[in-house]
């Protein structure tokens, strides 16, 4: 019996050898993973935070005790007094 599988992989009963890691991957396969991960994880991120950003620009969360009205004319400049003013709100 061989010890590679007919594609050329790793049985499990190799797993313990010192070039294969407990994922089954040798260090150059985990280091191209890990590059493919990291970018694609850079990528999710960049569009998250736009997609953030876009939607407070739509409709911020913190809208204040008069609701979005109190963001349309120009009183509430920013989020730490619409902040304020909604938990002042809350406990009065």
């Amino acid at each position: 019996m061989s010890d590679t599988t007919s594609s050329g992989g790793r049985l499990p009963s190799d797993r313990g050898t010192p070039d294969v890691s407990l994922s089954g991957l040798t260090e150059p396969e985990a280091r191209e993973f890990h590059k493919i991960f990291m970018q694609s994880f850079a990528i999710f991120v960049g569009v998250a935070f736009l997609a953030h950003i876009l939607v407070w620009l739509w409709r911020p969360w913190l809208p204040g005790p008069q609701g979005y009205s109190s963001l349309m004319d120009g009183t509430l400049h920013d989020g730490v007094t619409v902040a304020f003013e909604s938990i002042k709100s809350f406990i009065a």
